[in-house]
This record gives structure tokens, C-alpha cells and sequence, in this order.
């Protein structure tokens, strides 16, 4: 699976919440870890770990029942939810790929009878998979529900670039990014919480703009570029916080 065909996908990938319940083959099962073991990290010195659970497994306050979860454990380093989002969306993409059916749990966590902890890690968040008999891609992004891109960033230049990481899925479909800074050096921030919102959506947001941060690394790909990851604090628009910066550069490593 190359960069070129997780890009593509990101224009017709939808959160898919009906699954039929008979497991993937073994194969499957293998080409998934294989390919989620592969993954790219934002920060390549935070230890992550991918894990599969099935349903039985799971508890989930919501109605959505799979036969498989991949879930992703870290150590708590700093930007290590920024970390997991942007690992576990390389994943969704993969999975809608090969036309497998996914969908992002915030509040699904594992059953009690599953260790806290694997490895020293902690369970951060989970993906829901398996096939499906709903329709698993879009006809276009026309059946995106999302921002305009001038509501989600103030640089002249870059829509085209751009538009990948508007289409990324958020909870809630909050979307709580914004890019500023100029088409070679993109400082993303998060939407500042209120103090009653954030205790709701505070990790979220910050997986989120994780899962924002992957489609715009495969949209400079696409470009033929480059992205390096900066995290020298650099203003931001009032209402937003630091994340870090994007650097674009030339056909040349970071």
C-alpha cells in the first residue's frame, strides 16, 4: 500500500457504524497488523503498540458493534495523542482501502477482563472494523459535511493542499484545527476549550488534529514534498493554541 493510494482514499472515506458480524479471514487480519506495525509515526520516540480485540472484548456506550477493534497503546510523552491520531488514521485509510467498513470510538474502551496496560503502554483510543453492508465510500466530497476551507485557515495559496485535511473525520465533526503561516511553513493550532467543554473533548481534540496532521503529511507527499515537523512555539490566531509547525520542503529529507 503506498502513500499515493492512502491519499486517495481520504476523498471518499466514510465512518461506516453497521457491521456484519462474521470475522475476517486470518489473512485480512495479517495484512491489517502488517500494515498498522508499518505505520508512520508523527514522533518516532514515542513507543506505540497496535492490538486487535473483538466484540466480546469491548465496551462501548454507543450502538456500534464490530467484529474486530485495532486499538493503540503509547507511553504518556508529550504530543503523544497527536501521535496516536495521526498512527491509527494511516490505519482507517488502509482499512477503507481494501474495502473494509471503520469507524473512529471515542468512548469505547476494553472490557474490564483486558490489561490496562500492555507493555508499560496505555490504551489511548480504538477503531471499530469489519464488513459491512453499508455503502463504505462517498461519491465525491460533495457528501462531506465539513468547514469551508476559508473557516479553517487564513494562508493565501494552499486550498489545494489544504483540502485533505479539512476532510478529515473529528468527534463530534468538531473539526477544531486551524492552519496559519504560509504555504511553506504551516502552523497548526487547536481550538481553545471552555472550561466546561474541555474536560469532555480536551484528548479528543488533540487526536483529532492528529488525524488532520496525517492527511496533510500524505497532501505534501502528493505534491512531491516533504513535510518536517517543527514544534517551536510560533503565534497563533487568538482562540487557537500551538500544536506545531509544517515545514514544506523540496525533494529533500527532513
Amino acid at each position: 500500500m503506498t502513500n499515493e493510494e492512502l491519499y486517495k482514499t481520504i476523498f471518499t472515506r466514510r465512518s461506516v457504524r453497521k457491521y456484519n458480524m462474521t470475522p475476517l479471514t486470518a489473512q485480512q487480519l495479517k495484512e491489517i497488523k502488517d500494515f498498522a506495525d508499518n505505520a508512520k509515526p508523527l514522533i518516532p520516540d514515542i513507543k506505540c503498540e497496535f492490538s486487535f480485540l473483538t466484540d466480546d472484548k469491548v465496551k462501548n456506550i454507543l450502538p456500534i458493534k464490530a467484529p474486530h477493534y485495532i486499538l493503540i497503546y503509547s507511553e504518556k510523552k508529550e504530543g503523544y495523542l497527536l501521535n496516536a491520531g495521526f498512527m491509527l488514521q494511516q490505519v482507517d485509510l488502509f482499512l477503507s482501502s481494501v474495502n473494509l467498513g471503520s469507524c473512529w470510538l471515542g468512548m469505547a474502551k476494553p472490557s474490564k477482563e483486558v490489561p490496562t496496560l500492555q507493555n508499560g503502554l496505555e490504551f489511548v483510543i480504538m477503531l471499530a472494523f469489519g464488513n459491512t453492508q453499508e455503502k463504505i465510500h462517498r461519491a465525491d466530497t460533495s457528501e462531506f459535511k465539513r468547514k469551508g476551507i476559508s473557516e479553517i485557515t487564513s494562508i493565501n495559496g494552499a486550498n489545494q493542499l489544504l483540502e485533505a485535511a479539512r476532510l478529515a473525520p473529528s468527534a463530534s465533526n468538531s473539526q477544531p484545527w486551524y492552519f496559519s503561516g504560509d504555504p511553506n511553513e504551516i502552523i497548526i493550532s487547536r481550538e481553545k476549550l471552555s472550561l466546561l467543554k474541555a474536560p469532555i473533548y480536551n484528548k479528543m481534540n488533540q487526536i483529532d488534529t492528529g488525524i488532520a496532521l496525517c492527511h496533510l503529511w500524505l497532501s505534501i507527499e502528493h505534491q512531491g514534498k516533504t513535510a518536517c515537523f517543527d514544534y517551536t512555539n510560533s503565534n497563533t490566531p487568538k482562540g487557537y493554541e500551538f500544536m506545531l509547525k509544517v515545514k514544506v520542503e523540496g525533494d529533500t529529507s527532513c
